[in-house]
């Protein structure tokens, strides 16, 4: 596969993926997008809130050289999350408590994040994917994905992997997540 092909697949498939994202976002009410089904279960909430700040940090910061939109522009507070951590070091019983406060904000809010990554991706390059931003996770990462992926916490961390891990993989995985959250109160997926 040439290089052009990898960097046009890559840029697809966190263009397509995150397409999902707004399709799944644009029909939840308040209601359904906090359901939490039983004790042991997260609401969506907690996979939107989750995965799309995860997104944010990683394009701002390792693309974009940015700070967050989240930390910047005081979205905890328009969109009133009541749990307002990433959901990476606390409980699935902390997290089964997140909720939203106002679903149009937390929209717009996740098309600001979009958008900010499709601005990373109009310039994404073989070179740019192959730039290392850290010399590796960290133990706290060591049951991660990316450490799987990597071999290890010790190994550098490129761009590629923030695409490939921290944006690609981890939406797909969590967009699983919001496929049944909506399954759970009475809306289709958003494809066959």
């Amino acid at each position: 596969m040439s290089n052009d092909v990898f960097v046009t697949s890559l840029r697809n498939r966190i263009r397509a993926m995150n397409r999902l994202w707004e399709m799944a976002a644009s029909d939840l009410t308040l209601d359904q997008i906090n359901h939490h089904e039983r004790n042991g279960v997260i609401p969506m909430a907690f996979s939107f809130a989750h995965f799309i700040k995860i997104q944010d940090g990683s394009i701002s910061m390792q693309f974009l050289g940015a700070p967050p939109l989240w930390a910047v522009g005081g979205w905890a507070e328009k969109t009133g999350v009541t749990v307002n951590s990433i959901g990476r070091e606390e409980t699935v019983q902390e997290m089964e408590q997140i909720r939203f406060g106002d679903i149009d904000a937390w929209r717009e809010y996740q098309s600001q994040v979009l958008a900010r990554t499709e601005t990373a991706l109009v310039d994404l390059t073989e070179e740019r994917l192959l730039e290392v931003v850290s010399a590796g996770l960290g133990e706290s990462m060591k049951n991660s994905y990316c450490a799987i992926v990597l071999g290890g916490v010790d190994t550098p961390v490129r761009k590629l992997e923030v695409l490939e891990c921290f944006v690609y993989q981890h939406g797909l995985r969590h967009m699983g997540e919001v496929e049944l959250g909506r399954a759970l109160v009475g809306l289709g997926g958003m494809t066959s």
